[in-house]
Order: structure tokens, then C-alpha cells, then sequence
């Protein structure tokens, strides 16, 4: 007998409009949030799962797809959640692994609103929200005030690069917070960055509100990277096993980590077509060549050179590159 359609699109878990994972029974619970109604008035649910433990412990939350085309995020958020099947907890891990619905649906990083009077938004740039704006400012207020700020004692938010561009495994952590920084380190990265944080990022809002938070970016945007969702995977496990909230051994100490306080991006030029000459990791010294482009002709019209020392965290893999494209990012 085949599964009925609606129970294969939309299972029929319990619809909430605000969590309270205090008030919850010991166990493992799926729950669609009710986060705002769409441009028709139909809701716009999110899924939720949360792991709640019968002994008392940390309270956190694991969010991914913020941005709509960072997919790996949502992939490591989604096999988290399949490891934490089963297991022993104790206090509470909850898991929102796909947050930007319109843009997940439109493989793009902005959230898209249906309204005449709006344009396409950065979600990662309007938290907390605004309860009164509009609707991608209601839809972060509702998030940060009904579902992650009151269920979270520490928070992470897994990200990857924006389409077109690569990262490795990498962190952001505001070294000021020293949970921050623990936290970063113990998902034994390739590099973190101290990050003190601008506002509007849900990393941001999180430290400013008490909560300390960590951003982890996963490779490349939209196209899937399982050697990394694994690596991901892995150190929020880690993080997790530190924290007690589940059992096991903590694993310690990437000594290749690049730590660092300063970006420098490189960025193109004008249009065309560019070809990195540098790898992910790679150590640039000052004057390198970094990457050259092309018109549509095939011509050599520009070439980019490293304008100081540093480490590769960041290059295209897209070709085509508008003026003002990343083309390579390098930390200090």
C-alpha cells in the first residue's frame, strides 16, 4: 500500500508558534514551526527537531540555511540529527535545519519576499528583527523570539561559502567570549577567524544577548561537499561530547589550524572569466600571482597578484566573475 501523498510531503508532526523545550517531556520530538504566513496566508513552517534529555545539561541550539544556497549547513545539520538518534542526552539540543525557506526553495541566499514594495534580503543581516517591519523582518523577529533565543544557553549556525566561491572548514568566534573560542576550537577546523562580529548576524545577536555562538562555514555554496558535512558533522559532535550533552571522548588539537584577526579579499576588476592559480590553504607570500582573467575572447585582460602575506581561505570556483567578484580571500 503506498504512503499517502500528504504524509510523504508533509508529515504530520505537531505545529507550533513558540518552543519551550523546558516544558518538554524527556526524548526526541519533531515539531513544524509556525514561523509567519505567506503573501496568501498559508503558514510557513520550519522544521524542528529536539533531543531532550532526562538528565539536566546545556541547552543548545544547531540552526543551518540561513542563507538559502548554503546547502552543506543544511546537510550537516540533517546527519547531526541522524547521529543523535538514540542516543544518551543530557539537557537539550535543538536542531532547525533549514530557516530560510524561500530562499532554500529558489537556491539562493537571500530571503524573497512576495510583496510588490520589497526587494530580495539578506536574513543573516536583520536579526533580531523587527516585529513591526516587513515580512523578512517579522519572519527573523518571530525566529529569534519564539523559537532560538529562549531555548539556547550556547548556539552554532552552519553556513558554507556563497555560491560560486569556496571555503574550507572554518570559524567564526568572538575571542572576547571564551565559550565562543572553546567551542570553535573543539570543531578542529582549518581556520577561525576572530570575529567581533557586525550587526544583524545571528552569531552577533546571540553574543550580544548572552548566549555565546559561533558561525561554521563548509565549503562551497550549493554544490554538496561530504568530505566536509562529515568534518563538520564530527566537530559539533565534539563540541557536544566537551559540553556533556552526550558521551564520549573529546578530540583535541588540529595543530594546522590558521588562526587569525584580518580578512583581505581580492576582488575582480571588471567582468570576465578568471582562473585561480592558488589552492585552499596555500600560503601566499606578497606580489604571488593569484589568478588571471580573461574576456569573452579569450584575451588576458587582467592579473591579480597577492597584495600581502597570508593564507588561501577563500577562492572562485565559478569562473565568470562580475567587477567586484571575490576572486580570493586570504587571512592574517
Amino acid at each position: 500500500m503506498t504512503t499517502p501523498l500528504n504524509e510523504c510531503i508533509v508529515p504530520m508532526y505537531p505545529t507550533i508558534q513558540a518552543l519551550d523545550v523546558n516544558a518538554l517531556e524527556p526524548g526526541e520530538h519533531k515539531f513544524w514551526f509556525a514561523v509567519a504566513t505567506d503573501a496568501i496566508g498559508h503558514p510557513q513552517t520550519l522544521p524542528v527537531r529536539v533531543f531532550k534529555g532526562a538528565k539536566p545539561g546545556k541547552r543548545i541550539v544547531i540552526t543551518a540555511g540561513v542563507h538559502g544556497d548554503e546547502q552543506n549547513g543544511i546537510l550537516t545539520a540533517q546527519q547531526l540529527a541522524r547521529e543523535l538518534e538514540g542516543k544518551a542526552i543530557s539537557g537539550c539540543i535543538t536542531i532547525v535545519p533549514a530557516v530560510n525557506l524561500s530562499g532554500i526553495a529558489r537556491h539562493s541566499r537571500d530571503f524573497h519576499s512576495a510583496a510588490p514594495d520589497s526587494s530580495s534580503a539578506n536574513l543573516n543581516r536583520l536579526f533580531p528583527g523587527d516585529p513591526n517591519g516587513d515580512d523578512a523582518n517579522r519572519y527573523a523577529n518571530s525566529l529569534w523570539e519564539n523559537l532560538l533565543r529562549p531555548n539556547a544557553d550556547l548556539a552554532i549556525d552552519l553556513h558554507s561559502q556563497t555560491s560560486g566561491s569556496a571555503y574550507p572548514l572554518y570559524a567564526f568566534a568572538d575571542y572576547r567570549i571564551e565559550d565562543a573560542i572553546r567551542m570553535a576550537r573543539l570543531l578542529n577546523p582549518d581556520v577561525i577567524l576572530n570575529d567581533p562580529g557586525d550587526p544583524g548576524i545571528l552569531e552577533t545577536v546571540y553574543n550580544r544577548a548572552g548566549i555565546p555562538s559561533i558561525t561554521i562555514e563548509i565549503g562551497v555554496g550549493r554544490y554538496t561537499d561530504l568530505t566536509l558535512v562529515n568534518r563538520a558533522t564530527d566537530g559539533v559532535l565534539n563540541v557536544l561530547r566537551c559540553y556533556e550533552l552526550i558521551e564520549g571522548q573529546v578530540v583535541t588539537g588540529n595543530n594546522q589550524c590558521a588562526e587569525g584577526t584580518e580578512i583581505t579579499s581580492v576582488r575582480a576588476q571588471q567582468g570576465g572569466f578568471v582562473i585561480c592559480h592558488v589552492e585552499l590553504l596555500e600560503t601566499v607570500v606578497k606580489g604571488q600571482k593569484l589568478a588571471t582573467q580573461y574576456n569573452s575572447f579569450g584575451d588576458e585582460v587582467e592579473t591579480y597578484y597577492s597584495p600581502s602575506a597570508g593564507t588561501v581561505i577563500s577562492h572562485n570556483v565559478e569562473s565568470v566573475r562580475a567587477p567586484g567578484s571575490l576572486v580570493v580571500r586570504l587571512i592574517h
